[in-house]
């Protein structure tokens, strides 16, 4: 990653701003309303931060999921994959880190961080081993839709257009679900499951919301993967080489 190293620090800086960029729109709404239905600006930014971490995992080490069909699928280079003796997911996976998810990493630390000690959370042994636990399952919880989206190439090739439109709703995670109307809340919950990603988790630190939700995120990821997995089961055995 760093034989080239301005690639790499544009990358990384990219990332970096455009979370700042996202932050700062926040900051701007609060600086005019003062508070989002009993939500502060920093109790927001822990929601915004959890989620950020949970992006970077998917992004360093699952962005590869997302060119399957154009890079994989439609040049070819799928077949190579189901020859070799490991298996194809993890080829797949292990054929790409992602340098620019570094960026969201180290914002999504910062605004943790920050965001705790402005609202004097007191972090304790076992506060810090969930917030691991909810980060990572967080990760998981993103590469595993991407991963059912992205299995959608086996069959049209160009999944882009599915992963985009479920991955951009996580943008509505960013927020509290109670601002939204509850329709929203059932799909981000159990349908497309991002808030245990973010809402969920921050709650539990935050004493708000119900915990027991929070302490369904590993299980929420667990039972994600097991779908996914399923699903790309499913899509290797329906498909057929470039050349068929």
């Amino acid at each position: 990653m760093l034989e080239y190293r301005a690639d790499f620090l544009i990358g990384f800086f990219s990332t970096f701003l455009l979370q700042v960029g996202g932050i700062f729109f926040i900051w701007v709404i609060f600086d005019n309303i003062g508070d989002i239905q009993g939500w502060t600006f920093y109790e927001v930014t822990l929601i915004y931060g959890m989620l950020t971490l949970a992006k970077s995992i998917n992004h360093i080490f699952f962005d590869n999921l997302w060119v399957l069909g154009q890079q994989y699928v439609r040049q070819g280079k799928f077949d190579v994959l189901l020859l070799r003796p490991i298996s194809p997911l993890f080829h797949l996976v292990a054929d790409k880190i992602q340098q620019d998810g570094f960026g969201n990493l180290v914002i999504g630390i910062i605004l943790v961080t920050k965001s705790v000690m402005e609202l004097g959370i007191g972090f304790t042994v076992l506060d810090f081993f969930m917030m691991l636990v909810f980060v990572i399952s967080g990760g998981f919880i993103f590469a595993a839709i991407n991963l059912i989206t992205t299995t959608t190439s086996f069959w049209f090739v160009e999944s882009n257009m599915f992963m985009w439109s479920t991955f951009s709703l996580s943008e509505f995670a960013l927020y509290p679900l109670g601002i939204y109307h509850k329709a929203i809340g059932i799909l981000l919950t159990w349908l497309i499951p991002y808030a245990f990603a973010s809402y969920y988790p921050a709650g539990f630190f935050l004493d708000k919301g119900p915990i027991m939700m929070s302490l369904l995120t590993p299980v929420i990821a667990v039972v994600l993967w097991f779908i996914a997995l399923r699903v790309w089961n499913f899509g290797i055995s329906n498909y057929s080489s470039t050349g068929s």
